[in-house]
């Protein structure tokens, strides 16, 4: 957090890259860093397990962030600093690839972990000893109250050493820590459980598919009964009439029923899967319309992370005696989420429950309100920026170095709009994914909450690139996304992601009223859905 929240003024200030370029490159790294989950997931799932992915990716993560404090510290890694406003010397290619060899070190190695040591907290606890299920709770509170300490700091303190005092010291700090943490976390080897791995629901998702491909010319049986199901009466899905296409995978055809032989006995799963698998699959994609509406959100997100740090940066930040690092304004997304969820659950939750007897919103209605608030916050951007531009003509700043005689707190409703938007629409998902995703495939559930958040982020990478070509910033021209924000109109950029928010969020309700929410689990189910769920929500942080 500490890198990402603050890398757009390094490749600004010191590498010299024009805005819209430095914005894509933190996007893209955020974006990956998130995709990698699914890769760390995986090899934890089907080969490593999560202690091995966890010590292997630490590891590398501790690599990156060593290489980044020497590609900051070294000055044959970054271009010379500027001589007036118009001779600026951008950083070159070599210059360039050692920083992005740091940063996708840094990508992998936060992918390994973010997929395996929350579940690897929960693998410590057995969860049919009340005891020990009681320890979990107080396992992941602690958990979570050391994840918000390190976001905190990372936002003032690691801020505020990067701009005052280096950008190596912070990075150098970084370092240290993860390797701190890694010796820390190997010293107990000898007592950690280890459970073994089941396999990764995504190569379930892909036999199903493959099986129902290869039998796409075959009739499906007038019975369904007729269709193939090994799974314990216990533990099956009864058959519905949904995406019919993928029954064709349960379908018995010649040679299916043959039995492999050793520990993987039975059919061979991508010839045949069993009715239960194929339904398991048929709720995983009933909920990718709610997926996709949902990536707009962190589209949003990205923006407050580049663009408004850029603003930020032109602004009147001074307190007192204190200068406020413009990265440090980010602090206003935790200020908004602890406030919107302790309103939430002191007020809102309370008053909901006596109208509608009911214990707080659901989870679409919960991503509703995040999506709203994060299209509000995006209008409020576009009239803070009219204010900001308003005031650079007026004095006539030609250099995003010159501080502008406007105050930066007149961007605190988008901060405060996008963070409250993300305390609802955060937990909004994880409740939604974890609940309506197939037992069968709990991780599935993660995998899902995170592809939302790296497609956000390469989403706005795309759109970027889009709006600068379209708007004539790729020839030479200002556009909207200018190399310097004085000279464009980063206020339309704003109010077309408001637009689009507001058609994603028309699409949202029609997505919303068409998805059939499973039916209510029993209270033992429930209380597994919690721990579970638990178990997922470190991954965003």
């Amino acid at each position: 957090m500490g890198i990402a929240v603050n890398l757009v003024t390094y490749l600004g200030g010191t590498l010299h890259l024009p805005s819209s370029t430095s914005a894509n490159v933190v996007t893209d790294f955020m974006g990956t860093s998130f995709l990698l989950c699914l890769l760390g997931g995986f090899l934890a799932d089907t080969f490593l397990g999560r202690y091995k992915t966890i010590a292997i990716f630490s590891i590398i993560q501790t690599l990156g962030t060593g290489t980044l404090a020497l590609a900051t510290k070294l000055p044959q890694l970054r271009p010379p600093p500027c001589h007036g406003s118009h001779t600026c010397k951008q950083a070159n290619g070599f210059q360039m690839g050692i920083l992005y060899i740091a940063l996708y070190l840094i990508a992998l190695g936060t992918g390994g972990l973010k997929s395996s040591v929350s579940g690897f907290g929960t693998d410590q606890f057995d969860e049919k000893d009340e005891k020990e299920k009681a320890q979990m709770a107080y396992f992941f509170n602690r958990f979570f109250f050391f994840i918000s300490t390190g976001t905190l700091m990372a936002v003032t303190v690691l801020v505020y050493i990067q701009d005052e005092v280096g950008r190596s010291w912070a990075y150098g700090i970084c370092s240290v820590s993860m390797f701190v943490a890694v010796l820390i976390f190997l010293s107990g080897t000898k007592r950690y459980r280890y459970k073994k791995s089941l396999g990764s629901p995504i190569v379930q998702i892909f036999q199903v598919i493959v099986a129902a491909i290869n039998k796409r010319k075959m009739e499906l049986p007038y019975n369904v009964e007729l269709l193939y199901e090994d799974t314990p009466e216990t533990s099956r899905i009864h058959h519905t009439d949904r995406f019919r296409f993928l029954d064709k995978a349960a379908i018995v055809g010649e040679g299916d029923l043959e039995r492999n032989v050793g520990p993987a006995a039975g059919p061979n799963p991508w010839k045949l899967c069993p009715v239960t698998r194929v339904e398991e699959v048929k709720m995983v994609v009933a909920l990718l319309p709610i997926w996709a509406t949902t990536i707009l959100f962190w589209t949003t997100y990205a923006q407050m992370m580049t663009f408004s740090v850029e603003q930020a940066s032109t602004m009147e930040r001074s307190v007192g005696g204190f200068q406020i690092p413009a990265g440090s304004l980010t602090v206003f997304f935790v200020a908004a989420i602890l406030i919107t969820l302790a309103v939430y659950d002191r007020l809102i939750m309370p008053l909901w429950k006596k109208w509608k007897g009911k214990p707080g919103f659901s989870s679409l209605q919960r991503i509703a309100l995040g999506l709203a608030l994060s299209t509000m916050g995006m209008a409020s951007a576009a009239i803070a920026e009219v204010k900001r531009l308003e005031v650079a003509r007026a004095t006539g700043a030609s250099a995003t170095t010159e501080t502008l005689p406007v105050t930066v707190f007149i961007l605190i409703p988008q901060f405060f709009l996008v963070g409250a938007g993300e305390a609802f629409i955060y937990t909004g998902q994880l409740d939604f994914f974890i609940t309506q995703s197939p037992k069968g495939m709990k991780t599935m559930s993660t995998g899902l909450f995170l592809t939302t958040l790296s497609l956000g982020f390469f989403v706005s990478s795309l759109l970027v690139s889009v709006v600068k070509s379209v708007t004539g910033g790729s020839n030479g021209g200002q556009g909207w996304l200018a190399d310097n924000i004085n000279h464009g109109r980063l206020d339309c950029f704003y109010g077309l992601l408001a637009v689009l928010g507001v058609i994603n969020f028309a699409l949202y309700i029609v997505s919303a009223v068409w998805f059939r929410p499973r039916k209510s689990k029993p209270a033992a189910l429930q209380m597994e859905t919690i721990v579970n769920g638990s178990s997922t929500a470190e991954n965003k942080c």
